[in-house]
C-alpha cells in the first residue's frame, strides 16, 4: 500500500501544475507562491534550531499560536516554520505569527516534492496538528530521522473508519510519530486500536487558546453607529448556511453580524445581490453601518474577536449541514457571549458535550427554530447571563493541555 500510494502521487504530480493553476484562478491558491507546492522556496533556511509545525487551515494554525509563542520564548535561537494548505490560513498567519516564525505552503504529497522540501528546510522537529495526515510527507520525514509529534489529534468516526479499512498502511504511517497526543477520548481509542497500544487523551489545546483580541475603541464606535438595537452574530458560516441564516434573521428585530467562513469578493457580492431588500454594510469595503443596517457583513480575515464582541448572542456555523461537522464554540464562550450551535458538530462533539449537558450552550435542532430562540434570548437576558456563568466554569476546569503538550515536545527536542 505504501508503494502504491507513492506511485499514485508521483503520477498525479504530472498534472499537479494544471490542477494548482486551476485552483489559483478560483482563488484557492496563491498564484505568486505556487512553487511552494512543489517544495521550492525563495527563502533560505534560518540558522539554528528549526521547528516545523503543520496545520490544515485556519482553525489548526490558529490553535498552534500559543504553543509557538511558548516554544520560541524557551529558546531565543529557535525558529518556527508553519505550513498549511489554504490561502485564508496563509493570510492570517502573515498577520499573526510572531517574530522568528514564518509561513510556507505545504508541498503536494508526491515523493520528489517532499524530498525537495525536507532537503531544504531540514527541521529539527516536525509537529502535525489535529487530523490532516499526508503519508509520503510523514514517511519521508521519518526516513530523514526527524522526530515527529502529532498534537491535538482529533479524528471523526468517518476518518477513523477509513484508516481502519487500511490498517496495515495506517499502522505504518502513525507508527512514524514519536509522540501522539489525542485531544479527545474517541480519537485516543481509535488510534490505540490502529497501533495496538494504549494512547491516552491529554485534552484539547483549544481550551488553552487566548481570548480573541479586538480593539475596544473600535467595538464601542461600531456599537454607537448601529444604534440601540440588539445585535446577534452568526460566524464561521459556510456557503450553504448563509441563506438559511439570513431567512431566519428576517424574523428577528435586531442587527445581524454575519461572518463567512471563507470570505471573498465574489461571495460577498453574491450575498448582497441575492437579498436586494436588505440593507447591508460590508466591512471589507469600509462601509459604515448605521441604525438602518440589517446585516453587517464581516467579510474580512483576522477580526473574529471584534465580530463576536459586538454581539449579545453568537451562533457558531459549520453546524447546519451534516457534512460540515461543526466549528470551535470556545471563541465566543471566552468572550462571555451566550453561544448557540446547529445540530451537526461531530468534529467538536467532546468539546460541546459538557456545555450541552449543563445547558451552557443551546443546540438548535432545526434552523426553523432559530429566529424564535434568538428573539426569546434577546428578550430574556438572564438566560444568557446564566449560560455564560456556567460556560466559564466549564472552560476553567478543562484547561491545562498546553503545558502537557509543551513539556512533551521539549522532551523530544
Amino acid at each position: 500500500m505504501k508503494r502504491r500510494y507513492a506511485y499514485l502521487m508521483s503520477g498525479l504530480s504530472l498534472v499537479a501544475p494544471l490542477w494548482l493553476k486551476h485552483r489559483a484562478r478560483k482563488g484557492k491558491e496563491d498564484p505568486n507562491r505556487l512553487t511552494e507546492r512543489y517544495g521550492k522556496t525563495k527563502h533560505p533556511r534560518p540558522e539554528g534550531q528549526l521547528i516545523w509545525m503543520h496545520g490544515a487551515s485556519v482553525g489548526e494554525t490558529t490553535m498552534m499560536l500559543p504553543l509557538i509563542d511558548r516554544l520560541l520564548a524557551a529558546d531565543p535561537a529557535r525558529r518556527v516554520l508553519v505550513t498549511s494548505g489554504t490561502v485564508t490560513s496563509a493570510e492570517l498567519m502573515a498577520k499573526r505569527l510572531p517574530d522568528r516564525a514564518f509561513h510556507q505552503y505545504i508541498p503536494f504529497d508526491a515523493p520528489h516534492y517532499v524530498n525537495r522540501f525536507l532537503a531544504h528546510w531540514r527541521p529539527d522537529l516536525a509537529i502535525w496538528a489535529e487530523s490532516e495526515i499526508w503519508p509520503n510527507l510523514v514517511l519521508q520525514t521519518k526516513a530523514a530521522n526527524i522526530p515527529m509529534a502529532l498534537i491535538n489529534a482529533r479524528m471523526s468516526e468517518k476518518s477513523l473508519l477509513g484508516w481502519a479499512k487500511r490498517k496495515r498502511f495506517a499502522e505504518t504511517v502513525f507508527a512514524c510519530f514519536d509522540l501522539i497526543l489525542p485531544a479527545d477520548k474517541k480519537t485516543a481509542i481509535g488510534l490505540s486500536a490502529l497501533l495496538n497500544k494504549t494512547i491516552a487523551p491529554v485534552g484539547n489545546l483549544k481550551y488553552d487558546a487566548p481570548t480573541l483580541s479586538f480593539s475596544a475603541q473600535t467595538r464601542d464606535a461600531l456599537k454607537n453607529t448601529l444604534g440601540q438595537r440588539p445585535i446577534w452574530v452568526a460566524a464561521s458560516l459556510h456557503t450553504q448556511e448563509i441563506i438559511p441564516i439570513i431567512e431566519a434573521h428576517k424574523n428577528i428585530e435586531a442587527c445581524l453580524i454575519l461572518v463567512p467562513r471563507h470570505p471573498s469578493e465574489a461571495a460577498s457580492r453574491m450575498i448582497v445581490a441575492d437579498h436586494p431588500h436588505l440593507n447591508f454594510a460590508r466591512r471589507s469595503k469600509n462601509e459604515t453601518p448605521d441604525a438602518s443596517t440589517d446585516i453587517y457583513l464581516f467579510d474580512t480575515l483576522g477580526e473574529m474577536g471584534l465580530a463576536y464582541s459586538l454581539g449579545e448572542i453568537a451562533f457558531v456555523g459549520g453546524s447546519l449541514s451534516p457534512e460540515l461537522m461543526g466549528h470551535n464554540p470556545l471563541e465566543p464562550i471566552r468572550l462571555s457571549i451566550p453561544t448557540l450551535t446547529g445540530p451537526h458538530f461531530e468534529s467538536f462533539s467532546e468539546v460541546y458535550a459538557p456545555y450541552l449537558k449543563e445547558k451552557a450552550v443551546v443546540n438548535i435542532e432545526d434552523v426553523s427554530q432559530l429566529s424564535h430562540i434568538i428573539e426569546d434570548m434577546l428578550n430574556t437576558p438572564k438566560q444568557g447571563q446564566e449560560m455564560t456563568r456556567l460556560a466559564s466554569a466549564i472552560l476553567k476546569d478543562a484547561s491545562g493541555s498546553l503545558d502537557v503538550t509543551l513539556n512533551a515536545l521539549e522532551a523530544l527536542l
